[in-house]
């Protein structure tokens, strides 16, 4: 390919393809389907969940006020206390996306069992799809195994509510282990590193499976199982307008299967502005610690790497500090502060307190920063200690991602099966042409 060509034509082509930004206020287009005052343009009606960080005011205005998240109405902070000795919270909480009530004890038993008996995976698909064609990168890898998993259903065109439910579930029971298996079969190849392969323990939560699959050992603690299973439920959905969430529901619209909605909101979450900003977060750490000579670092020390962090002088020069702002809430994020307590627990008992200690340190010393600066702190988020939790929990960077879609896939399906069923329209918005029509000229007279 000829670079320089590309180089030359794309360079001239800036003179004809020009958008000045004063356009969009001029045609009343939202930029990235926000409205003026930052929320959100409203593309549909969801009983699934509900993403709260400001109330409208009796002027027309609105208010921030402290972040909640409901799912299907429930608090999402009354669920994960509900669920505080359970290893198979998670389980509970896909229940309750898909069907719309809180399981009894023998309904809940009941659709675990239907989640276990589908954990199995062709011994051929492991070993053809994953041992022998090694991903560089496990998203991309999972995208191709979700595609190729079309292929060992005997339906996969079939679209009905009911089958898309049994599909999603089957999906969801599935992809932590081929995750896992997809980080194997890459650290091996590309690392050298020693191949193990484990199955999944029917008897295992989710969570617990997660666990047991990536460790050699296949041990694990009550309290990681736990935090890994507020993690599953925390991520598990976020409303009908997150990207992913919103790329599955545009997928879904055309008719197509679920295997191609999926494998879209997996390349969707892929972005670092989206289910990547928790690797960004532990890359900026890393970056920070180097940059104070690591946890001893004093607060002064601290606060003159936000600074530079701020002033785009550190890590990638983005001028952001990741792991703080969100797109809707504005003064706290609910999952980060019911993480925080988790994780609290884990550094505990792992002895890493001092690891978490400066987790604290850092979050209080750039919240005050930022309002120093701005006049204004942008809340934490949950990206922020989900890669903490994930480092104490011995998680590869390599699977923060991946671990995301385990878990939001549920709420995926659930708003893929509330658009089948209430709304039914092919997504077609709207884009304003703003260029010049031109006449043809032929060949010889350009």
């Amino acid at each position: 390919m000829k670079d320089s060509y590309l180089a030359q034509f794309y360079g001239k082509s800036q003179n004809y393809t020009d958008i000045p930004n004063k356009w969009y206020k001029e045609y009343n287009v939202k930029k990235g389907l926000r409205n003026e005052d930052g929320t959100g343009v409203r593309v549909g009606l969801t009983r699934v969940a509900d993403v709260v960080g400001y109330e409208e005011t009796p002027e027309g205005g609105i208010k921030a006020i402290p972040g909640k998240l409901y799912y299907r109405g429930y608090d999402v902070e009354d669920l994960v206390k509900g669920k505080q000795d359970s290893h198979f919270g998670y389980e509970e909480i896909c229940f309750l996306l898909l069907f719309g009530y809180l399981p009894k004890k023998a309904e809940l038993e009941h659709f675990r069992n239907i989640l276990t008996d589908c954990y199995e995976i062709p011994d051929e698909f492991v070993e053809m799809n994953l041992l022998r064609m090694p991903g560089k990168n496990l998203m991309n890898k999972l995208q191709d195994a979700v595609l190729t998993l079309y292929n060992y259903d005997d339906d996969p065109d079939n679209i009905d509510v009911y089958e898309t439910l049994v599909k999603g579930i089957n999906l969801m029971a599935k992809l932590p282990s081929i995750a896992c298996y997809a980080y194997q079969s890459k650290v091996h190849y590309y690392n050298r590193d020693s191949l193990f392969i484990h199955y999944a323990n029917p008897n295992y939560s989710i969570a617990e499976n997660f666990l047991s699959l990536l460790r050699k050992d296949q041990k694990f603690s009550d309290k990681e199982a736990r935090l890994l299973d507020t993690i599953l439920i925390l991520h598990a959905d976020h409303g009908g307008g997150n990207n992913s969430t919103f790329t599955n529901v545009v997928i879904a619209s055309t008719g197509t299967d679920i295997y191609s909605t999926v494998s879209g909101s997996i390349g969707s979450m892929k972005g670092p502005r989206h289910g990547g900003a928790n690797i960004k977060v532990a890359e900026m750490m890393d970056a920070v610690l180097e940059e104070t000579g690591g946890y001893a670092a004093d607060d002064k020390k601290i606060k003159a790497a936000v600074n530079k962090l701020m002033d785009g002088e550190l890590y990638d020069r983005s001028g952001l500090v990741y792991g703080f702002g969100h797109a809707v809430y504005t003064i706290s994020d609910p999952r980060a502060e019911m993480l925080r307590a988790r994780c609290l627990e884990v550094a505990k008992e792992k002895k890493m307190m001092t690891e978490f200690d400066f987790r604290q340190r850092f979050e209080r010393i750039a919240l005050e920063t930022m309002k120093e600066r701005k006049g204004v702190a942008l809340p934490t988020n949950v990206d922020y200690y989900s890669g903490f939790a994930y480092e104490m929990l011995g998680i590869p960077r390599d699977l923060y991602t991946p671990l995301f879609v385990c878990s939001r896939l549920v709420g995926w399906v659930a708003h893929n099966i509330e658009n089948k069923l209430y709304d039914g329209r092919i997504m077609r918005p709207a884009t304003k042409y703003v260029g010049d029509n031109k006449e043809y000229t032929v060949m010889e007279e350009r």
